[in-house]
């Protein structure tokens, strides 16, 4: 067993609004930088820290309106709030404390993310993290399909000072319900007590790890709050001392070895393929 040495770590302070509903930070690739194949699968995370939403009035409900999305996949994890997703394939769906939306766009499609009705008129706390995960080449333009993934269907394993909710891939036999397009890891690690866990993942992955809530010691660096930390390839192993009330998101995933042509809401392989998302779009192909 060799343990995955840390990279770097980092929190960019640079929030912005996305929408008017969605207060984030951009922790991957970061805010002003290219996406790149250095995180491959994953290619962004938005980190919407803990974020107190007020009440609102005449039934205005916060988010981000219809828009494109061509060749990856959304994943949006939710720690706290409610947010209502509707798309052009049809789906609709509204996810809630503890709850996952994996939406995989595919060959394209429309689709917007507001607050949920109830939420909106109450207010609260939102707290949230969405992923862009990279679709492999051969996958780009698969129809595309919405997993609503609700906190009774995300399995957990215990151990000694808290649970892990595995999300996708496998923790100990114990399977997530996410279907993915590549291997990827996804565990929500919840420390209910000071203490310490290893993790085993497979050697050659991209592995990144964000403390969304408490601090934690990582490889023995200390790891704050809302900070993104990123593993090398080389290694099978993390090991995490945490304290109480302590939330961590590792994700680990297979690069897929192709490469990142990105503009706005399309990312795909190859420069062509990119332009011809933009013409399809302008000619309403992807409504």
């Amino acid at each position: 067993m060799t343990t995955k040495t840390i990279i770097r770590h980092e929190r960019p302070n640079d929030n912005h609004m996305v929408g008017d509903g969605f207060n984030v930070t951009q922790l991957m690739p970061g805010y002003g930088r290219e996406m790149t194949a250095e995180t491959s699968p994953f290619l962004m995370m938005d980190y919407n820290a803990p974020w107190e939403v007020p009440a609102q009035s005449k039934g205005h409900r916060p988010g981000v309106g219809y828009h494109p999305h061509r060749g990856f996949e959304t994943v949006t994890i939710a720690y706290a709030g409610e947010i209502e997703h509707n798309d052009t394939r049809g789906n609709h769906g509204i996810i809630f404390a503890d709850d996952v939306q994996w939406m995989t766009a595919g060959s394209g499609l429309m689709h917007n993310e507001y607050m949920s009705e109830n939420f909106s008129k109450k207010g609260g706390t939102q707290h949230m993290v969405q992923l862009w995960v990279d679709l492999p080449a051969a996958d780009k333009m698969t129809e595309p399909r919405y997993q609503s993934i609700t906190k009774e269907d995300i399995p957990e394993v215990s151990f000694e000072n808290g649970k892990i909710r595995v999300i996708a891939g496998e923790f100990d036999h114990t399977k997530g319900p996410a279907k993915t397009f590549s291997p990827i890891e996804l565990y929500d690690i919840r420390f209910e007590n000071s203490g310490k866990l290893l993790i085993n993942l497979r050697d050659g992955d991209n592995t990144m790890m964000l403390v969304a809530a408490g601090s934690a010691k990582v490889n023995d660096k200390d790891i704050a709050h809302s900070e993104l930390v990123y593993f090398s390839q080389k290694g099978d192993s993390i090991e995490i001392f945490a304290t109480e009330n302590t939330k961590i998101l590792v994700m680990s995933g297979t690069p897929l070895g192709q490469g990142v042509f990105n503009y706005g809401p399309f990312v795909m392989d190859n420069p062509t393929d990119l332009m011809q998302a933009f013409r399809d779009y302008s000619v309403g192909l992807l409504n």
